[in-house]
């Protein structure tokens, strides 16, 4: 099961330095011009979790397997995407595949280093790319729902479920408001939502680009980003992407803490969007371990027990009997499944069972 999220911008706003940072390579090549990113970068990095350690400690597991998310460096956008401008086509096609965005905004001043509209205003630069989003799926929508609407007059059951999604969806957008304004609760008619893939029904993470000497509290431009995605209901986070570059030259774990200190953070500004992006996927995390492995695994919250177990090899799906499973902190209080199962914290779980972050898990099947 894959999750991705999708690192836009301006550009020059440092997302081909971010992506560089969250993966330790240097495929993305940055550079101070335009377009220096012309395809888009994919790299898969490991989720932060402590507790794998802790079950790896208490199973003596002989390695750890955590979790991944993937990220996709898109080249930078300008004004006029919608319209063709730029890589603006390029950049449509390529944000639509993704399942949520990390939008990185400049905040911070340097002559050195041009600024597409010519000044530092990121509150701006976000709108700019939400217009061209939301103008492009404007266009989109208004295309698909004319032969929609004609089945649905027609009887047509399945056209008219799309109608239901559709309908408020272009209504928000007409109104000048991004399609997840419109995203609806009820689940089955969020399947439909999803398989609209508009580019502004996506969730969305700010990501602050900051200087150095503002890395650890930020500064007034970031400031007025945390406003405006307060607003919004959207999250935002602050790193300096120049600082992240840095650290992630250091592969010594003291080293990195060390210098981390120097500059009064505590942890990475990747580790705070990898967590962030997992979130914002509604993404949470089962554990399965033993001595081999303490072994962590995506699923999207709400998911049944079966259907946990099919991350993991669809033959455990179709052959599901039941689920052993402990929650972590009773995992841990009891020192392992044995302490567990003698404790009475260790519970069978059906078919109809839904899946908790932190479970630790034996799936029973029969194929």
């Amino acid at each position: 099961m894959g999750f991705n999220c999708g690192i836009v911008g301006l550009p020059n706003v440092g997302k081909s330095t971010l992506f560089n940072a969250l993966t330790s390579t240097v495929q993305a090549q940055a550079a101070n011009y335009p377009f220096c990113t012309i395809e888009p970068n994919v790299g898969r990095v490991a989720v932060p979790d402590a507790r794998l350690e802790v079950l790896q400690s208490i199973d003596k597991a002989q390695k750890i397997v955590p979790t991944q998310l993937e990220f996709v460096d898109i080249a930078g956008l300008v004004r006029g995407a919608s319209r063709g401008e730029g890589l603006g086509n390029q950049f449509l096609a390529n944000i639509r595949e993704v399942d949520a965005i990390i939008h990185v905004l400049r905040c911070f001043d340097d002559s050195n280093i041009v600024h597409v509209e010519g000044s530092v205003n990121p509150v701006r630069d976000a709108e700019t790319v939400e217009t061209e989003l939301m103008l492009a799926d404007l266009e989109n929508m208004e295309k698909r729902i004319v032969p929609i609407q004609k089945k649905a007059q027609a009887g047509d059951k399945e056209s008219k479920s799309w109608l239901e999604v559709m309908t408020p969806a272009l209504e928000a957008l007409r109104n000048g408001q991004p399609a997840r304004s419109a995203t609806p609760t009820d689940p089955e008619q969020l399947k439909y939502f999803r398989q609209l893939c508009l580019l502004t029904g996506k969730p969305v993470l700010y990501v602050c680009n900051v200087d150095e000497a503002s890395a650890a509290t930020g500064n007034a431009y970031s400031e007025q980003v945390a406003q405006m995605a307060q607003q919004q209901g959207n999250a935002c986070v602050i790193i300096s992407a120049a600082i992240e570059a840095e650290v992630a030259q250091l592969t010594d774990n003291a080293e990195q803490k060390e210098f981390l200190d120097t500059l009064g953070l505590t942890e990475t500004g990747l580790n705070r969007i990898i967590k962030a992006g997992y979130r914002l996927l509604g993404l949470e995390t089962f554990f399965t371990s033993g001595p081999k492995e303490a072994h962590a695994w995506t699923m999207r919250r709400g998911i049944t027990a079966p259907q946990a177990a099919g991350i993991i090899h669809t033959d455990f799906e179709r052959g599901f009997i039941r689920a052993e499973v402990v929650s972590y902190n009773d995992y841990v209080a009891c020192k392992g499944e044995s302490g567990a199962r003698e404790n009475g914290k260790l519970r069978q779980e059906g078919k109809t069972y839904i899946m908790q972050d932190g479970d630790v898990v034996h799936f029973l099947f029969n194929v």
